[in-house]
């Protein structure tokens, strides 16, 4: 269990000794103006990452074959150097399997996601069409991709940069579009759902999340929309007398969903399941963004009257809270 985070450490008295987990973002062997050998490590977890000198690479409490990407108990004491904060590594060891969580680590999502995963198959069991229901089900039931889908972010630094952020998203999707589908009678209801279940999906191959979130060389190469696409393609594929019509319109709604041409869509929306899609998609990510941003303000301790700092998810601009301006965030 990890008690210590590096948020924790900037309250520390310089030279205070802790004991914590942390994930190895950078090792690099170095040597002082002496020609000392010394390593230079930067630690992380969800609350941050700081740098980390092991003065004495030799130590026997120093594990010698850690690597960049590895969990491990680290003994220090907090201090600051040119008035950056830094840790002065005394111990280290690789962490043994279950001793830290991974969400302890990296930036998680704050809802239960064994909740959030029923709602996403509880959606898809109240469609109507079989073809749909067929390829959601049969796609979601292998077990690497439903871990995956679990686990990995939305975005490497955007939206729902977390781990869950892409089932969080996705959820949030659902529910909106389940709203919107019975106001507009022209919309295919269980299509519009299935685009929002299949429309990130690629991610779950684009980006990597042992070590920070990353891009795959494969999500570098091809992108999550082609990547997606491939997916659904593939196992609409594999299921006997799917319709043809009907996969069309599957993979367009993965190839159109970021709207523009200029925004990586290889096809406009052309259908009105795409372009609510594309719609919902662009709110859900602006809102958290705007959330993400207020919370951000009132941790940084600015009143309910200030602006945000400038949003560049929102061209840039200010936002004001209008809740909390009113005195009416109780909640």
């Amino acid at each position: 269990m990890k008690d210590i985070y590096i948020a924790d450490l900037a309250a520390f008295d310089e030279g205070k000794p802790f004991d914590g987990f942390f994930l190895v973002l950078y090792k690099q062997l170095c040597t002082t103006k002496t020609n000392k050998p010394y390593l230079n490590v930067i630690l992380g977890d969800k609350t941050g990452q700081l740098e980390g000198r092991i003065w004495e690479p030799g130590d026997p409490r120093i594990a010698r074959e850690f690597e960049r990407g590895d969990i491990v108990k680290v003994r220090g004491s907090f201090s600051r150097y040119n008035d950056r904060p830094q840790v002065k590594v005394d111990q280290l060891r690789e962490a043994v399997e279950g001793e830290v969580e991974k969400s302890d680590l990296l930036p998680s999502t704050i809802y239960d996601v064994a909740a959030l995963w029923s709602q996403l198959l509880g959606y898809v069991e109240t469609f109507t069409e079989p073809n749909l229901k067929l390829l959601l089900t049969t796609l979601l039931a292998d077990p690497a991709i439903a871990q995956s889908y679990r686990e990995a972010p939305a975005a490497k630094q955007l939206h729902h940069a977390w781990l869950g952020g892409l089932l969080e998203h996705v959820v949030s999707l659902l529910t909106l579009a389940d709203r919107v589908a019975p106001h507009y009678p022209v919309l295919h209801r269980d299509l519009l759902l299935t685009g929002v279940i299949l429309h990130d999906i690629g991610k779950i191959r684009e980006l990597s999340w042992d070590v920070g979130f990353e891009y795959t060389v494969e999500g570098s190469l091809l992108g999550h929309i082609q990547i997606g696409t491939a997916m659904a393609e593939q196992t609409m594929d594999n299921l006997p007398g799917f319709p043809p019509r009907l996969k069309t319109l599957v993979l367009h709604m993965i190839l159109s969903h970021h709207g523009k041409l200029e925004f990586g869509s290889p096809k406009l929306p052309m259908i009105p399941e795409a372009l609510v899609l594309n719609f919902l998609d662009d709110l859900d990510a602006k809102m958290q963004a705007v959330a993400g941003e207020f919370e951000k303000s009132e941790k940084e301790g600015k009143g309910p009257e200030e602006l945000t700092g400038r949003v560049w998810a929102l061209d840039q601009r200010q936002l004001l809270n209008t809740r909390r301006w009113l005195g009416d965030d109780k909640e």
